[in-house]
């Protein structure tokens, strides 16, 4: 057995996911924000920076290992900054970097339409009783 230790994996640099359809712009888009959590991810961190524990306390439907793997992404891409705060092991806040400042239109023009859309589905059900 190796007595050699590796890094903790969160703590060397990912390199950038390739756009899976070169030189499309909504598929660069979607490979940096799209999913089911980024751009909450993104909306949580539009208020104020956040501890790893706070973001899982905003959403319980995201797992330890899911949200781990998001952040990383969001960070890798420009999106989300991660600072420890303090000595090794030291608790990390997540913020927004200006780059990831420019996603918040995206965010609330999403969180818009999808407003209307529940609107327009409850009445579709309030028409069906």
């Amino acid at each position: 057995m190796s007595s050699i230790k590796k890094a903790p994996l969160g703590n060397h640099t990912r390199l950038r996911r390739p756009n899976p359809v070169g030189g499309c712009p909504l598929t660069a888009a979607l490979a940096a924000i799209g999913g089911k959590w980024k751009l909450i991810i993104v909306y949580w961190l539009a208020e104020d920076p956040k501890h790893f524990a706070a973001l899982r306390k905003v959403m319980p439907g995201i797992s330890q290992k899911v949200l781990t793997q998001q952040l990383r992404e969001l960070v890798s891409d420009g999106i989300a900054d991660r600072r420890p705060k303090g000595a090794i092991p030291a608790p990390v806040e997540y913020s927004l970097t200006e780059y990831g400042r420019s996603v918040l239109p995206l965010v609330e023009g999403v969180r818009l339409w999808g407003r209307a859309h529940m609107e327009r589905l409850a009445s579709q059900a309030d028409d069906g009783d």
